[in-house]
């Protein structure tokens, strides 16, 4: 299953896609496409799964370049293949024939993209990763390699909604103390209280004058026979989880 943006869409000189659970081979909770090299599944699988990834864009496993992800707001400009694993959350590329890749499991995977430049990003924006300003680094960096942000559009892929994203009042009072009219994005249901990552995520977006976003509208969580969910496997009690792939690429 690959979901793709309408928005995109009208571009002919990028491919992307917002992959779910369906397509690869691997088995028991890992299937079947789970593209995570850090999860616990046979590596042979993952790759294998990355391979299945790498041919709807017509390119060779070496060219999907992928993160070893730690929630931050550290990025990296791919001017060449990189010949080591990078870490960090966020892939900017002006180079054709790279695809980006970001694994997400309940966070959500932000792709960008600049039609005059052109310029690609693909970005993994969790609650850690938003609240580091990960998307106000990468898009400041583009406005500098020369983006206009009337130029620049963005999708935001399937991830957790608000209504299985509980949180603790701890959590909370981080984001009111940075804003008090962060209080917006959080809901209250009896004693629970819920955060609403894709709104924050929207509103960060509008704050940098990026206007022209997409929402691709899936749950990670409840989703449960497409998309791979950390929170989902927890509550299950399972010790871990495949990842969900997004993918953007210059042609």
């Amino acid at each position: 299953m690959v979901l793709q943006s309408k928005n995109f869409l009208r571009f002919k000189n990028i491919s992307h896609g917002f992959f779910g659970k369906k397509g690869g081979v691997s088995s028991g909770i890992y299937r079947a496409l789970n593209c995570g090299p850090g999860s616990n599944d046979k590596i042979s699988n993952v790759k294998k799964n990355l391979k299945i990834v790498s041919k709807k864009f017509r390119i060779s496993p070496k060219n999907l370049i992928l993160l070893k992800q730690m929630h931050s707001n550290k990025f990296h400009y791919i001017s060449k293949k990189p010949s080591k694993k990078l870490v960090g959350d966020g892939l900017i590329t002006s180079k054709k024939n790279l695809a980006l890749g970001i694994l997400t499991a309940d966070c959500a995977p932000v792709l960008i993209y600049d039609k005059k430049l052109p310029m690609i990003a693909a970005i993994h924006v969790g609650w850690k990763g938003a609240f580091k300003n990960i998307l106000k680094k990468c898009i400041k960096f583009m406005i500098r390699k020369g983006s206009r942000k009337q130029n620049i559009s963005a999708v935001i892929g399937p991830s957790i909604v608000k209504e299985n994203y509980e949180v603790k009042k701890e959590f909370m009072k981080k984001f009111l103390k940075v804003d008090n009219r962060n209080y917006k994005f959080f809901y209250f249901k009896k004693t629970k209280i819920f955060f609403d990552l894709k709104e924050f995520i929207k509103f960060q977006l509008r704050s940098l004058k990026i206007n022209n976003i997409d929402t691709i509208n899936k749950d990670t969580f409840k989703n449960s026979t497409k998309f791979f969910s950390a929170r989902r496997a927890l509550k299950k009690k399972e010790d871990d989880y495949g990842r969900n792939i997004s993918v953007i690429m210059l042609k």
